[in-house]
């Protein structure tokens, strides 16, 4: 029997199985007692057993079983819950998470059978004590642990120990190439067809697809297997044009298992992968599951009874030919009106399609939370609201990186250690709150803790030290524009590695991430009492409003939620303030920015003595772009400009205008800037 026309199916009703598994663990955390819950954990467990069985996951279906049998002796009595049960059963979860991913991607489960979690569950059976809890969490995250950034699924660390065993060594090597180069897909294969001749890639970061479309800055790390000396791997690849710099440093393996066991337990995730070979044999075998978007039955109808008004409309238009010349005009007019009403219905019904919960999200953060506090040693407690706000499922698919960097950006450098708290008056236990709702055509999302709040001093003097800035700068900038320094790539406050912070990745990633969707990130703090990141974000990334203005010839188009104000100024009220032209608009400074000398449009005709000014706010910031006229409002369709215009960071995207001619979209965020 073919079973690929259920695996769309089996992975919905897994993921749903799954976060109910995840919520109903945390429950029985803190209710140990609880026999509904434990219940329900029981349930869902046989459910899962039975689907795995059903689609012949025979991994999955004996992780399951083997569960089943734990939880079956806790429902009889013979067995108590425990934390470090719990901690098993979690494992257990990570593991069946894994196996869901594996199947999405490439319709397998993999060969990974999880024998550790599988003991561990047998010992507790046995009444055994489960050693492999304890020397995980003896890994302490205020220890700086392993040199390597990377993080490895268990099959790469498998892979890089049997390297060591046959004498071979595994290398972490950092790529920089030259900031005038301008292939850098082609560059970066030049520096794989090198590695060939050295030994075995098994890693890369970005992703290989990502490098070959040029999806990164000016750097890449590459993971190489080989007998060959550091020192002949940097000259080999140094020899290639445009190579700037190249750093190679040697993994230690054992202290890396350790080290991507915690990293794995943060975040919630265990990522089996098998090499690059079986997952290529394995996508030419197996089916891949496609993007599904659940969709409310009410919704499907409201599209099915707008498409039939839209044929109705259409035969109506066929038929106006045939009337008399008197009549064909009114007729004509009153089936535009018809057609635009039915179009604007059937815009706002296919977006409703899109959009999805922000709970989808928000849901894999109370196991975060639980996971970081008992790492960091810390009291606190997640609360949520606004898990219902819809947004589009693009945007969805995006978000959840940015928002775990924050969340864990808060545990671990917000809230304070117990004894900070208690010395400062403040409850035992700290708060982080996760908000979301929806403001006009955006959508807000907040992170904000209780903790220490940022000290701009200690941003100040930091930046001084690694030579962001000097002196002299520092003192004259505002509070917000030294916080502002924490987005800078490579800049950490972290007084160590660890595990958790201290690499200077994070919130530069959050922030060109968020800026990519075609939002914004702001920082709010007072020092003692917390900190609040607030993220904007658009309610789609498919359509949007629009204001069309007109540059020389051309037709640009301004994302009309960035827009604050148009206002007519006077050539002479534009003064210069350290040779920046701004303008004085209702006791505020705002610089003017000449978007045809930026954009190397040439003007037809002079100014006169007043030029258009269109106000657009991102933040804090404003700006004011001067255009030679304004077209209008509009909505319009948003299209990528492809791979190789996408390096274009001052368009965000262009549209097909009524008549056919393309107009680029301004990205506001770049020309705030």
């Amino acid at each position: 029997m073919d079973m690929n026309q259920y695996l769309e199916i089996f992975i919905d009703e897994s993921n749903d199985h799954l976060q109910n598994l995840n919520e109903s663990l945390l429950e029985l955390e803190k209710n140990p007692n609880n026999s509904d819950i434990l219940n329900e954990i029981f349930r869902v467990a046989h459910t899962l057993k039975g689907m795995a069985g059903t689609m012949g996951y025979t991994k999955m279906q004996k992780l399951t079983h083997d569960m089943e049998n734990v939880l079956s002796e806790i429902r009889n009595g013979n067995i108590s819950v425990s934390a470090k049960m719990l901690d098993v059963l979690f494992k257990c979860l990570d593991a069946l998470e894994s196996y869901v991913e594996k199947i999405t991607n490439s319709g397998s489960e993999g060969d990974n059978a999880y024998d550790e979690i599988v003991e561990a569950l047998n010992n507790i059976l046995e009444g055994k004590e489960d050693n492999t809890t304890d020397s995980k969490e003896e890994v302490s995250t205020n220890e700086t642990v392993v040199e390597s950034e990377i993080e490895y699924s268990a099959t790469e660390i498998l892979a890089i120990k049997e390297a060591v065993s046959e004498d071979m060594k595994a290398l972490e090597i950092t790529v920089r190439l030259s900031e005038k180069c301008v292939l850098k897909s082609a560059r970066a294969f030049l520096v794989f067809k090198a590695l060939e001749d050295l030994g075995e890639t098994i890693k890369t970061m970005p992703k290989t697809d990502d490098i070959e479309e040029e999806k990164f800055d000016f750097e890449f790390k590459v993971v190489l297997l080989t007998k060959e000396e550091k020192d002949l791997v940097k000259e080999k690849i140094s020899n290639v044009s445009e190579v700037e710099s190249v750093e190679a440093n040697e993994v230690d393996a054992d202290s890396l298992s350790a080290m991507q066991t915690v990293n794995a337990q943060n975040t919630g995730e265990v990522k089996e992968e098998q090499k690059v070979e079986e997952v290529k044999k394995e996508e030419k075998s197996k089916p891949k599951a496609g993007k599904t978007v659940r969709v409310d039955i009410n919704r499907l109808d409201n599209l099915m009874n707008l498409v039939s008004e839209l044929i109705i409309i259409k035969t109506r238009l066929e038929g106006i030919g045939a009337t008399k010349a008197s009549k064909s005009a009114q007729n004509y007019n009153e089936a535009i009106e018809y057609l635009e009403r039915i179009t604007t219905n059937l815009h706002d019904a296919v977006m409703k399609v899109r959009m999805v919960p922000v709970e989808r999200v928000f849901n894999r953060f109370p196991r975060l939370i639980r996971d970081l506090a008992r790492k960091l040693d810390k009291n606190f407690e997640l609360y949520m609201s606004g898990e219902e706000t819809e947004l589009d499922r693009t945007v969805i698919d995006e978000i959840g990186d940015p928002l775990i960097h924050l969340l864990r950006n808060a545990a671990d450098h917000g809230i304070e250690s117990k004894e900070e708290r208690a010395a400062a008056g403040k409850d035992e236990k700290a708060s982080i709150f996760l908000r979301a709702y929806q403001d006009g055509n955006n959508v807000v999302i907040e992170v904000e803790d209780d903790g220490a709040g940022i000290n701009v001093e200690t941003i100040k003097a930091k930046a001084i030290e690694k030579g962001v800035v000097t002196q002299d700068i520092a003192d004259n900038m505002s509070d917000n524009d030294i916080i502002e320094l924490l987005f800078r790539p490579s800049f950490s406050m972290a007084k160590q590695v660890t595990d958790l912070s201290g690499r200077g990745v994070g919130l530069d990633v959050v922030k060109s991430k968020i800026e990519a969707l075609g939002g914004h990130i702001e920082v709010r703090t007072v020092e003692g009492k917390g900190s609040k990141f607030i993220i904007r974000l658009p309610l789609t990334l498919a359509i949007i409003q629009s204001l069309m203005v007109k540059l020389g010839n051309e037709q640009y188009a301004i994302p009309l939620n960035t827009i604050e104000t148009i206002e007519d100024i006077k050539l002479d009220e534009i003064k210069y303030v350290q040779k920046q032209e701004v303008i004085l608009l209702r006791d505020k400074v705002i610089p003017i920015v000449h978007l045809d000398g930026i954009l190397d449009v040439a003007r037809e005709e002079a100014r006169d003595e007043y030029v258009t000014v269109v106000i657009v706010k991102k933040g804090e910031k404003e700006a004011g772009f001067i255009v030679d006229s304004l077209i209008g409002q509009q909505e319009i369709v948003i299209k990528s400009l492809g791979k190789y215009l996408s390096q274009i960071k001052m368009i965000a995207g262009a549209t097909i205008l009524g008549d056919g001619e393309v107009a680029l979209i301004l990205d506001v965020n770049t020309l705030v800037k």
